[in-house]
Formats: C-alpha cells, sequence, structure tokens
C-alpha cells in the first residue's frame, strides 16, 4: 500500500468549515482505519483550528453513521486530534450516500457549529465500495452549498467518482 502525504498551505485569513466523512465498513480492514485516523490527526495539526478559523467535525460511516463529533465541538488542534484518535472500528456496510445525507442536513447546520460566513468543505475517506451507487451519485451531486464549494475548489469541474482496485 502506498505511503501517505499530507500537505498543507500555510493558514490562510478566512474561515473554513471542514466536515470529514470516515468510512468504518467491513471493507476497510484495522489496520487501513488506523491509517487513516494517523492521516486525519497529521493533517489537523496542519490545520488553523487554535485561532477559530478552522472548525472540524467528523462522522464514521459504515451500515449507518456511527461516532464524531460537529463542528463546534472542539476549538483546538490537540483536542480535535485526540477525537480522531478515539475513534473505534465497528465495520459494516458501506452507506455513503446515507452519510452524506447525514453531513447535509444535521451536521452542516447552524445547531452544529456551521457559519455562514465560511465556506464548506467535505472529505469523504472511503476505499469507494458504497452500498448503493447510484444513490450516493445523486446525494453528491445534489445542489447544496457543500457541492457548489467543492465544484469551485476543483476549478468548475465534476466531482469524480472513487473506486478501488
Amino acid at each position: 500500500m502506498p505511503t501517505l502525504h499530507a500537505i498543507a498551505a500555510a493558514p490562510a485569513d478566512c474561515p473554513t468549515d471542514i466536515v470529514f466523512v470516515v468510512d468504518e465498513s467491513g471493507s476497510i480492514d484495522s489496520f487501513d482505519f488506523e491509517r487513516m485516523k494517523t492521516f486525519l490527526s497529521n493533517l489537523v495539526s496542519r490545520l488553523d483550528v487554535d485561532s477559530g478559523h478552522t472548525r472540524v467535525g467528523l462522522i464514521t460511516f459504515a451500515t449507518g453513521i456511527g461516532s464524531g463529533f460537529n463542528l463546534s465541538d472542539y476549538s483546538t488542534s490537540i483536542s480535535v486530534r485526540n477525537a480522531i484518535l478515539s475513534l473505534t472500528h465497528t465495520q459494516g456496510g458501506t452507506r455513503t450516500a446515507d452519510a452524506l445525507a447525514y453531513v447535509r442536513t444535521t451536521m452542516l447546520t447552524s445547531a452544529a457549529g456551521d457559519r455562514s460566513n465560511a465556506p464548506n468543505v467535505v472529505v469523504v475517506l472511503t476505499d469507494g465500495r458504497s452500498h448503493s451507487l447510484s444513490s450516493t451519485q445523486v446525494s453528491v451531486y445534489r445542489p447544496t452549498e457543500v457541492i457548489d464549494q467543492s465544484v469551485r475548489a476543483i476549478e468548475n469541474k465534476k466531482p469524480r467518482r472513487m473506486t478501488s482496485k
């Protein structure tokens, strides 16, 4: 398996709300789940969380929505990293569409800490084997602020479907 490397730019002086959507299904083995946690922890250490410019939320998913935290739950990099490192791997099916719907309807709300002045970035970490590819594609292409921001971030190209080999 290839080595994962995180590259982050210097902190920008603009707010950003980032939600990580982490696959913990049975097709992700324990070793790779631990690698994802380490990768995310290292990535968060490079984000500007402590100043309040960046907020981080996370959910895990398999057959259902697993554990996680809202954008407003942690305000320091170390607390976000500790929460990530404490995640457990429960396994199950891969209901990516359900996870994206949960992010859109529950996590990206003001009650969960979403800020109207901050672009939303949703990062899905998965092996690409969704339970229902068509439902996941509908959820990804659904017209929401998340998708609008993601599309702009990749130069107005359509999001590509990720698959594993």
